[in-house]
């Protein structure tokens, strides 16, 4: 192995899976998802999961793993990872994280909250107690608690203030306080990591994004979307990219062009963000232009 590990982020419809793709072949590696949507079992499509055949050119670990009605967060990602990163390493390969979840990024190289799981009886007294008083109204109890936790959430996002409610219930103590003092990281500190942020031309990520979403309901993503119906919208799969839209095509009440426009200017709003993440957290990546380079020259030149 020439360094310990890979990480390769980018935001959506990026190429980063198949810059993972053919950098492990190229370097003897194993490719693990490190993309929150891509973990779900019955979204493939719609996650735009690597193809079997990718898959049959070398091993992929953590893709299409977890149901979409089990909640998985962070924390049970990263204790996936530590596992996958053990299977890389039976295996004499070098693990090749690739995804869009920052987060997931964090989890590797600095450290996570290391959060005790909720009691189910916990979970499902807030689960309840949302659902009886809405989002609004239980960030506004939050913040009556735990006003520095709710400052850094959205009073329109469920799931995550819902966690925060949750982990409040369970552990006497603000989400915040966690957040702050994390865990070890998935990643030693002296490891040899190469890490990478694809930076395509923006109008170039924005024709990528059309054209793949255009293509993915063509390709079962409106049967994924259909089969999907009634998902609740507290659980981390509701925020699967295009899944309303579609949805609401499925069942008449939107055309195939209005539901099409609806789910790309989402999936560009989310690439946006992404963005903005990686600048802010990950400006010390190795960033590229997958029009100007590619992953194996990167990697090439980073390993000199």
């Amino acid at each position: 192995m020439t360094g310990d590990a890979v990480l390769i982020a980018g935001p959506t419809a990026s190429g980063k899976s198949r810059a993972a793709l053919e950098l492990a072949e190229a370097i003897g590696g194993v490719v693990i998802n490190a993309d929150s949507m891509q973990v779900y079992a019955e979204a493939p499509v719609l996650t735009a999961q690597p193809s079997a055949r990718d898959k049959a050119r070398v091993p992929h670990l953590l893709y299409g793993h977890v149901p979409v009605r089990q909640v998985y967060s962070v924390g049970r990602w990263r204790e996936d990872a530590i596992a996958a990163l053990a299977q890389a390493r039976a295996l004499a390969r070098t693990p090749v994280f690739v995804g869009g979840t920052g987060m997931y990024f964090g989890a590797l190289t600095d450290g996570l909250a290391d959060i005790p799981p909720v009691p189910p009886d916990v979970r499902a007294a807030a689960r309840a107690l949302l659902d009886e008083i809405g989002v609004a109204a239980l960030h506004d109890r939050l913040a009556a608690r735990d006003p520095v936790t709710a400052a850094r959430l959205r009073p329109t996002d469920p799931q995550r203030v819902l966690r925060a409610w949750e982990v409040l219930a369970a552990t006497g103590r603000p989400l915040a306080d966690w957040q702050d003092a994390p865990a070890a990281p998935v990643l030693p500190k002296d490891a040899r990591i190469a890490a990478f942020v694809l930076d395509p031309p923006r109008p170039l990520l924005r024709a990528q994004i059309a054209a793949r979403f255009a293509a993915m309901v063509d390709q079962g993503g409106l049967d994924e979307a259909r089969a999907l119906v009634g998902l609740d919208p507290a659980l981390p799969a509701a925020k699967l990219l295009g899944l309303r839209p579609l949805q609401e095509l499925a069942a008449g009440l939107l055309t195939r062009e209005a539901a099409l426009e609806a789910a790309i200017t989402a999936t560009r709003q989310f690439a946006k963000r992404q963005m903005t993440w990686f600048r802010h957290r990950m400006a010390h990546y190795s960033w590229y232009d997958p029009t100007q380079s590619n992953i194996i020259t990167q990697y090439k030149n980073i390993s000199a």
